[in-house]
């Protein structure tokens, strides 16, 4: 795949031109958190039809052989193309969308009896519940199985959770929580099997703050989870996908930072879209700053990146037609890679900008905010060059 096809075209217009009618004028709002972001999410799937589409997908896997997880082909595309174009605009959209799509309902799907993705997974898919996925600690960081503190105690035939997580998009919100926790069953600590449970709002003992204030991403709401002795049957326990919960995990983390190549390359496109506008029409000593060799300089660059994260995203689009799922490393590279271009090229469109980039009316300081996050969030830069040098070094 070198460039769209002209029916990929076709939806990313129609896409751009119902974010321009919907998203860009309640940006305001969305940055303030005035607005949390779910009722324009789910009016982007009833107007393109991805619920009716995610319901059927779901029926028909019914079909299929259970804990069947390879990547299905299907027009790849339509998924990314979404991504890309909210992230032009508001990134912190993705973020909510994806972490309740591709983490919650994804580790439902993966782990899940038949039952169990009915009862939780399906209404995730179509967006008529909100999903978390709770795996972050305040006191684990990067260390995310290390360091995990919450715990599962074995109860009668109920598992007692306690504990708490931080960070968790959608958290303030969300209708269905998976979440991450170690048996306690005696063990040292860094031992212990990990487990996944499903949790609803409102469940007895659990808490769900409101959203946290922070540099970027304000319309993603961010959040922490409370657990002081919640009750959690068998029924609600993720297992029948095979592996540990430590696995799953590691599962999604593939998916979520592969779709940060996408995320990138909307920032990327924007950034440059506005610097090439600016450049052309900003003028200083009497010339248009586009015609100075510095500025030039940043705009080719920003090219560069966009070339090179735009491959990684076809690529990323051929391997899902093909059936396959990249490794982790390769993962990580994507995300590593993608994420530092996007974050540069929007500092770079910053300056550019001068004075004016620096004032929240010009949009390329809420771009800058926001890429930044694409470096820490998923795992930080220095987590991906771990991965990936592992994966190397064990060849």
């Amino acid at each position: 795949m070198i460039e769209w096809s002209d029916e990929d075209l076709m939806i990313r217009d129609a896409v751009r031109g119902w974010i321009d009618a919907e998203v860009r004028p309640n940006l305001d709002a969305l940055e303030s958190g005035e607005l949390p972001p779910y009722d324009l999410l789910r009016g982007l799937y009833k107007t393109f039809g991805m619920d009716e589409l995610a319901r059927s997908s779901f029926h028909s896997r019914k079909e299929e052989k259970e804990g069947d997880d390879r990547p299905r082909g299907g027009n790849a595309a339509m998924t990314m193309i979404p991504v890309i174009e909210l992230c032009r605009v508001a990134p912190g959209l993705v973020s909510a969308m994806g972490v309740g799509l591709g983490l919650a309902a994804g580790t439902i799907m993966k782990r899940g009896t038949p039952e169990q993705r009915e009862r939780w997974a399906l209404p995730l898919l179509t967006m008529e519940r909100i999903g978390a996925w709770a795996i972050t600690e305040p006191n684990s960081g990067s260390d995310a199985f290390g360091g995990m503190q919450s715990t599962a105690k074995k109860v009668g035939d109920e598992y007692v959770l306690n504990g708490s997580k931080t960070f968790i998009t959608n958290g303030p919100y969300a209708d269905t929580i998976v979440f991450y926790a170690k048996l306690d069953d005696g063990r040292d600590a860094r031992d212990r099997e990990i487990l996944t449970f499903v949790l609803d709002k409102g469940m007895p003992g659990l808490e769900q703050s409101g959203p946290l204030r922070k540099m970027g991403l304000h319309s993603s709401p961010t959040g922490e989870l409370f657990l002081n002795d919640v009750r959690a049957g068998a029924d609600r326990l993720l297992a029948a996908g095979g592996g540990s919960g430590k696995e799953s995990a590691k599962q999604n983390f593939v998916t979520e930072r592969a779709g940060v190549a996408a995320m990138a390359l909307g920032v990327i496109e924007e950034c440059l879209k506005l610097s090439v506008e600016y450049a052309r029409t900003r003028e200083l000593w009497g010339q248009k700053i586009g015609d100075f060799q510095l500025i030039q300089l940043k705009l080719a660059k920003m090219e560069v990146a966009r070339l090179n994260v735009q491959n990684l995203v076809f690529r990323h689009i051929e391997m899902q037609r093909a059936g396959r799922a990249p490794t982790l490393a390769e993962a990580s590279a994507m995300k590593l890679y993608s994420a530092q271009a996007a974050s540069e090229v929007a500092q770079e469109a910053v300056q550019l900008f001068g004075g004016n980039g620096y004032m929240s009316e010009y949009r390329v300081e809420q771009l800058a905010r926001d890429a930044k996050s694409f470096q820490i969030y998923a795992g930080t830069d220095e987590i991906q060059v771990t991965h990936i040098a592992r994966d190397l070094l064990s060849r």
